[in-house]
């Protein structure tokens, strides 16, 4: 495992949509406590420490060694490393001193809290995901700002046509994400740039739109590196054979 097992649950509050916890439950505490102990009371040993290489080619028995030197042997190495969401931190002022106090990269997990609710919020993305996490979003915040720095969504027909026929959907064309600001420790507003291709030499323009939530949905880093042998496409998600997951 790494040193900070549960993914993306451990970044969230409230987990609202998982079986079997009708008031909700704390993604860190299922994530790093209730699933793991269940693991553990099914036989499974959970060794905290960061993989430092694999050797996962040759043939059975693999090996994966950790950060401290130690050596795992096992007949099978199921990789189950996930992803991580692509943000803007580090990258755009704001993003990292409101991460977790209005802005996200998971609607589905956060959306549903109070301090969304009845509130404009934003998503950044052009892509099914953005699109996806639009849709719910509209169940509970007042508008939904749909930010796209091209001229046209890069999602399914299906889901374009279903996000233009939102009411709730305001889409924002041609624009890209300058600054996340706020006060007392809670998300107020963004600011965007929006640029028209069509006009070269037509100047940027600048905008404040007020929000509570941002979501970022702009593609995932798969967690592949660990695995240098095993295949894997252009984006670094393994590859799988026919018939295999």
């Amino acid at each position: 495992d790494t040193q900070s097992a549960g993914g993306q649950l451990t970044t969230t509050t409230i987990v609202e949509n998982y079986p079997g916890f009708p008031d909700g439950v704390d993604g860190f505490d299922l994530s790093t406590n209730l699933l793991r102990r269940q693991a553990e009371k099914c036989g499974a040993t959970i060794v905290t420490k960061m993989v430092a290489r694999s050797v996962l080619g040759g043939g059975s028995p693999f090996k994966v060694v950790t950060e401290d030197g130690e050596e795992h042997q096992a007949l099978a190495v199921i990789v189950a490393t996930g992803a991580t969401a692509k943000t803007l931190k580090g990258t755009v002022p704001g993003v990292d001193t409101f991460w977790n106090k209005g802005v996200s990269a998971c609607a589905v997990c956060d959306g549903a809290l109070p301090m969304f609710r009845k509130k404009p919020v934003a998503v950044i993305g052009g892509g099914d995901t953005a699109c996806e996490e639009a849709l719910f979003l509209t169940k509970f915040a007042s508008v939904v700002y749909l930010i796209h720095r091209r001229d046209s969504l890069r999602a399914s027909a299906v889901m374009m046509g279903r996000v233009l026929a939102e009411p709730k959907i305001q889409m924002v064309w041609n624009a890209e994400l300058e600054e996340a600001m706020g006060a007392n420790d809670r998300l107020e507003s963004i600011r965007i740039v929006e640029r028209n291709p069509a006009f070269e030499n037509q100047l940027p323009k600048h905008r404040i739109l007020d929000v509570n939530g941002l979501f970022f949905a702009i593609g995932h880093t798969p967690n592949s590196q660990c695995c240098p042998e095993v295949a894997t496409d252009s984006d670094g998600y393994i590859i799988t054979e026919k018939g295999s997951t």
